[in-house]
């Protein structure tokens, strides 16, 4: 069983020691730190899924909700939620576990727009996820509103 994934093909996930190379002044781990294992994290969900090299396209929200702690443990559970054509919503949840408590943390959530590469750099059509739970139903469902928020967004921005 040399092959099998312990994930679903649009999944994937990351642990993460907090160390003082990666916190602030207060100890906290730091906001870049977090955005840069979210974004690989994330990278990885969606190059798994299309079996292509995929870059970031947009990061649309990135909520904190609680400081991590240097010493916890970062966990960042990765999901494909919706392809659309060339693009695809990643979700990624950020979790922090202090070791010497068990307390676990919903710590950050935040949702990434990639785009697949084809062997010439342009972008290239992914097949659709098919969703098995309802909750994969409901992200894949609440991924449309956020595009359409995005794709609004974007228009302002390029509007001469």
């Amino acid at each position: 069983m040399e092959n099998e994934l312990p994930l679903r093909t649009h999944h994937a996930g990351m642990t993460q020691l907090v160390l003082p190379n990666d916190t602030n002044q207060l100890g906290n781990l730091l906001g870049g730190q977090l955005m840069h294992w979210i974004d690989l994290v994330a990278a990885i969900a969606a190059a798994r899924h299309s079996h292509h090299i995929c870059v970031t396209a947009s990061v649309d929200d990135l909520n904190f909700l609680h400081p991590i702690k240097i010493g916890e443990v970062v966990t960042l559970m990765a999901s494909v939620n919706r392809v659309f054509r060339t693009s695809m919503e990643v979700g990624v949840k950020v979790l922090s576990e202090n070791l010497l408590t068990g307390n676990v943390k919903h710590a950050n959530t935040a949702y990434l727009t990639f785009v697949a590469l084809d062997a010439n750099g342009l972008p290239m059509q992914v097949s659709q996820i098919q969703f098995e739970t309802e909750e994969e139903e409901r992200r894949f469902n609440d991924a449309m509103s956020r595009r359409d928020l995005r794709l609004s967004r974007r228009k302002k921005i390029l509007k001469p």
